[in-house]
Parts: C-alpha cells; sequence; structure tokens
C-alpha cells in the first residue's frame, strides 16, 4: 500500500467508539464483565473456562495491582467495527445457531433462538473484540496494553472456528493501519499452543505484518494453507517442556524483532501450553509461563516498540490464576506499571467514572 493510499484509508475510516479517549489515570488494562459467558450451564460443554476472564480481574484486585477506578471498560464491536475485515456474508451467516455451535464447539446451541445466541455467546465475543481493538490503540499510546481476553486466533475474514468467532488480532492490526499515524508494520507473536491460522489467512499476502507461530505440529487445526504467512514457524513435539520452550521462544522472539522492526506487538499469550491442558499437549509449568511472558515484553521493552498482548486459550481452572501472577510479574520486572496514575491528582470517583471508555455516565462495574 503506498503512503498516498495510506492517508486516503485513514481519512475514509468509519466512525467508531473503539478508538475514544481513554484518560491517563487508566491503566491500559482492557476488560468487561460481559466478557464472562454464562448460560444456563452450556458453557460447560465446553472445556474453555468462560468464566475466567473474570477471574482473572478478581485475582488482580486482590492483589491491589487494579481497581475497579483504573481500568479500561471495554466496548462491544459494532458490525461496521466488524466489516473492516469481515465479509458481510459471513457476518450474516453467525445469524445462524448453527453455525455458532459449530464454531464455539457447543451443540446444545443449535438448538436455542438464535437471538439468545447473540446476546449470551456471541456478545460476549464482540465486546472481547472490541476490547482488542481498543488496547492496540492503547498500546501505542502507552508502550503497552493488555486486554484480559481476545486471542481468537482461529477466525478469519470469512470463517471461524476452535471457540473464536470474532478476528480481533487482524481488526485490531487493520483499525491500526487505517487510523493511526507511523503504524505501518506490525509482527504477531503467537505462543498459544495451537496454530494461529486466521489472522495468518487473513494476512497471507500482506507484506506488512510478520508473523512467528509457536505451536504443538500435532493439533488443531493443522492448516497447511496458512502456514505459508508464517514468517518464523516453530513446531513443537508432544510434551514439550520449559527449558527447550523457553529457549526456543527467547531465541526466534529476538530473531522476529532483529529481521523486522516493526510499529507494534500483537502478542497472543494463550496459557495452553501447561502441562495437563486437555487440548495444548504440551508440559510447560506455571513458572515457564511466567517466564515466557518476560522474554517477550522484556524483548519488546527492550526495543521500545509497543505492546499489545491477548489471552487466548487455556483449557483449565489454574490458568486464570497463572494469566494474573504473569502480569503481576511483568510489574514487578517494570515492564508495564502505573506510572500514569502518578501525580495525577484525580479522586477515585472521577477516575471511576472516566475510564469507562470516555463515557462519563457509565461507572465499571465490579466484578
Amino acid at each position: 500500500m503506498s503512503h498516498k493510499e495510506d492517508n486516503e484509508g485513514k481519512r475514509s475510516s468509519h466512525h467508531t467508539e473503539l478508538y475514544t479517549s481513554i484518560p491517563r489515570t487508566c491503566l491500559p488494562i482492557v476488560y468487561h464483565p460481559d466478557y464472562n459467558i454464562t448460560f444456563m450451564g452450556l458453557e460447560k460443554l465446553h472445556p474453555f473456562d468462560a468464566g475466567k476472564w473474570g477471574k482473572v480481574i478478581h485475582f488482580l484486585k486482590e492483589e491491589h495491582f487494579i481497581t475497579d477506578g483504573n481500568i479500561v471498560e471495554a466496548r462491544e464491536a459494532t458490525e461496521e467495527d466488524l466489516l473492516v475485515v469481515h465479509t458481510k456474508r459471513y457476518l450474516n451467516r453467525l445469524k445462524w445457531s448453527l453455525v455458532v455451535a459449530t464454531i464455539t464447539e457447543i451443540p446444545p446451541l443449535l438448538f436455542l433462538p438464535n437471538f439468545l445466541v447473540q446476546r449470551k455467546v456471541l456478545r460476549p465475543l464482540r465486546t472481547q473484540t472490541g476490547g482488542t481493538i481498543m488496547a492496540g490503540k492503547l498500546a501505542v499510546d502507552r508502550g503497552w496494553a493488555i486486554n484480559v481476553g481476545g486471542g481468537f486466533h482461529h477466525c478469519s475474514s470469512d470463517r471461524g472456528g476452535g471457540f473464536c468467532a470474532f478476528a480481533d488480532i487482524t481488526l485490531a492490526i487493520k483499525f491500526l493501519f487505517e487510523r493511526v499515524e507511523g503504524i505501518s508494520r506490525a509482527t504477531i507473536i503467537d505462543l498459544d499452543a495451537h496454530q494461529g491460522n486466521g489472522h495468518e489467512r487473513d494476512f497471507l499476502d500482506d507484506r506488512r505484518v510478520f508473523i512467528m507461530d509457536v505451536y504443538n505440529r500435532y493439533i488443531y487445526p493443522g492448516d497447511g494453507y496458512a502456514k505459508r504467512a508464517i514468517k518464523r514457524k516453530v513446531e513443537l513435539d508432544w510434551g514439550t517442556e520449559d527449558s527447550e520452550y523457553l529457549q526456543k521462544v527467547e531465541l526466534h522472539c529476538e530473531g522476529a524483532l532483529n529481521e523486522v522492526q516493526p510499529d507494534i506487538i500483537v502478542y497472543n499469550a494463550g496459557t495452553d501450553i501447561l502441562d495437563g491442558d486437555p487440548l495444548g499437549g504440551l508440559s510447560i509449568s506455571p513458572q515457564g509461563i511466567v517466564n515466557r511472558d518476560e522474554i517477550v515484553f522484556r524483548a519488546a521493552t527492550r526495543r521500545g516498540i509497543p505492546i499489545l498482548m491477548v489471552t487466548s486459550g487455556g483449557y483449565q481452572k489454574k490458568t486464570a490464576r497463572i494469566i494474573a501472577d504473569s502480569i503481576l510479574n511483568l510489574h514487578r520486572q517494570g515492564l508495564i506499571g502505573a506510572e500514569a496514575l502518578e501525580g495525577e491528582g484525580s479522586s477515585s470517583l472521577v477516575t471511576s467514572m472516566m475510564c469507562s471508555s470516555g463515557s462519563v455516565g457509565s461507572t465499571f462495574t465490579a466484578v
């Protein structure tokens, strides 16, 4: 894309509520209680813990790292937002409960009226998608951002799968390319246990996006066509343990960022690499996950590259605690922090009102 075309794209972008101004009193951590999927116990039919995002927030609040008032309240992505990447035909297909049941791998959904499926399943996923887009802009503004949800890396512009109905990683990057001056190259570091075939299909012919993917070679999705988009491919064997894994992550992370220095890193930090995960097939310890995230953030910080982290897969109840521990470790190591909060002098009430995506009339709802 030429510089002229890029500028024209920025001028013609649709109106969105996802790039509203966020005050410096807010930490660039994005969440909404609507992330969590609860509906008549149907969510328990999938191995994914559909309430893990709220548990992460609960643990971070327990450790006094965040409060109701200083995190950013996510907004739901609208259809117009989604059309930046998704085809109209694909979004229309989501109006069929059978399609959503197939994508989310929860068969009983096919028997429910679609308005319930939209409200109880797709709205949480749209809100997480909006959170990833918001966090992308925050990462550029603050140097780092974490969406406590998102990471739907199996979804592309015209197909979903593997519990992923919306292509939030692709959307976040496309929004930045279209709307933020100086953002023209992105690197995706995908460390979920599964191949990130969704964003790979979306960016297959886009030279602006460098993809590094480290995954178990033997599990879903095994998408050979999408693999052509991976610039650094690290295929792991069953039961890979900490030592080998962390060595490979550090080697290839450094190599990827030395090869191409991007304007933004999107880090897909799946915790399904954890030993005992029913789907991941790897044997990484909780401390290994904490160390992995630190490696990626150190590489970004050392180079001064903004980084957006999304939490992606993880299919054990203890993954929420590990995600929280990792975020707390990043803070202890000085890789993320509350520097922006110092010296602001705002009352907690004002802060709480302002962190709701710029909407003064809306206060954050506690988990």
